[in-house]
């Protein structure tokens, strides 16, 4: 519609010529809505509210008469109050374009009283500070111009004597100094770390090194093995067929050793016994033999002996029984001789040793006695003559029939048997008296 008017939300409708007014403004202010313009009565005009920019670069002097140059930018927009939007319209409705060259001027004003009243150390360090005092020293002309300073910032702060790169020389140096000190400590660090892991790196490979032969090595013995295997199990079967055959040649061996023994040194054995045994009894019958006649000659001689003294007192005295002994002793080596031809071709076996041969010998002589008694017996008796005296001085018939085998008219004899081992003896008499003895063995 042409005669009604809608302003944009950034836009404030000025309408001049009506009767209604916006406080102590002529005009009427819209905004945010429509409203009807007269034509010809009445005349519409538009004022922008959006944002505003301002640069400023401006020389200035700091308190050290050090020349800086400062670059700035300043944002800014119409206030949105009834006021501000008729103080700009005052001002700036037909100039708008040039509103912001106006404003950067006016902080360039600002801003030059400001920076000459600091250091350049403290304008470095507080740009804020320096951007906040020159909005609030253009303040009151920003309210009469209707503006609202939305932001101030110091963008750069240039040097053109050379005042800050000096200032900053001994910072940048020790940064310098740092930066090298942190560098060469970061390569430092970069290369005891690119060490350890080439340490690392090396280790692991003499780690899988290590394993891999370790594997390998386990692997190769797996096939040994099971390539030996058969040998193996061939030559443990061939040793067991040894073992069997070296306990069979054994027990054969045993076997052998067993019937050697039991048909060939066994009697052998007993058939050296038997001859050891003969030789020995062959051995002790010489011995007994010989110790027989010893005896018998020793007794012999005794008797001699006692003869002779016996003769000799007869002879002193004319005792008829002495002569009569004396003629008996002197037959009694006869006796002696014939009792022991009567034992030499006896095969006898003594089992007491020594004690049986004088047993023997013993039986001998008492024969003897015997046969003394018996003639003294004879040559007591009153009116006889002397049973030794037979005008020869001969000995009885009955004394001189003695035999090898020991008996005779009156004799005795004796006996003996053993099973296993064993002795006999015995004893018998007559008119005349005769003794024998005998042992056997099983």
């Amino acid at each position: 519609m042409l005669f009604w008017h809608v302003p944009a939300p950034n836009e404030a409708l000025l309408i001049s010529g009506s009767k209604r007014r916006t406080g102590d403004a002529q005009f009427r202010i819209v905004t945010g809505h429509g409203c009807w313009v007269m034509p010809v009565k009445q005349k519409a005009s538009v004022l922008a509210l959006s944002l505003r920019e301002a640069e400023i670069s401006e020389d200035c002097v700091t308190q050290q008469g050090i020349r800086i140059g400062v670059r700035a930018v300043a944002v800014f927009k119409v206030g949105d109050d009834q006021t501000s939007i008729a103080n700009a319209a005052r001002r700036f409705l037909d100039e708008q374009a040039t509103m912001e060259e106006l404003v950067g001027r006016i902080f360039a004003g600002h801003l030059r009283s400001i920076v000459g009243g600091l250091t350049v150390e403290q304008i470095i360090r507080e740009r804020d500070r320096v951007a906040q005092e020159v909005k609030d020293g253009s303040h009151s002309e920003m309210e009469k111009l209707g503006i609202v300073v939305d932001a101030l910032q110091i963008q750069e702060i240039a040097d053109t004597s050379g005042y800050i790169t000096n200032l900053a020389a001994p910072h940048a140096a020790a940064v310098a100094s740092a930066a090298r000190i942190a560098q060469a400590k970061a390569d430092q660090e970069a290369t005891e770390r690119e060490q350890q892991a080439a340490a690392l790196k090396a280790e692991y490979e003499r780690d899988t090194a290590i394993k891999r032969a370790g594997f390998l090595a386990e692997t190769e013995q797996s096939n040994a093995r099971a390539a030996q295997a058969g040998p193996l199990s061939q030559a443990r079967a061939s040793q067991e067929v040894i073992e069997e055959q070296t306990a069979l040649a054994q027990r054969q061996a045993s076997l052998a050793a067993q019937r050697l023994e039991a048909e060939v040194r066994r009697p052998a054995d007993a058939e050296a016994y038997r001859l050891r045994t003969l030789a020995e009894a062959q051995r002790d019958q010489v011995r007994f033999e010989a110790d027989a006649r010893a005896y018998s000659e020793r007794a012999v001689a005794q008797a001699r002996a006692d003869a002779n003294t016996a003769l000799a007192g007869s002879l002193r005295d004319g005792n008829q029984e002495l002569i009569a002994a004396n003629r008996t002793i002197e037959n009694l080596p006869a006796l002696a001789k014939a009792a022991a031809e009567g034992l030499s071709g006896s095969r006898l076996t003594v089992l007491n040793g020594t004690d049986g041969i004088n047993e023997i010998a013993s039986g001998i002589v008492g024969e003897g006695l015997a046969i003394l008694d018996s003639l003294k017996n004879g040559t007591t008796a009153p009116g006889s003559a002397p049973p030794l005296a037979d005008g020869a001085g001969r000995l009885p018939q009955k004394v001189t029939n003695l035999k090898r085998d020991g008996a005779g008219p009156g004799s005795g004899s004796g006996s003996g048997s053993g099973s296993g081992s064993g002795s006999g003896s015995g004893s018998g008499s007559g008119s005349s008296s005769g003794s024998g003895s005998g042992s056997g063995s099983g």
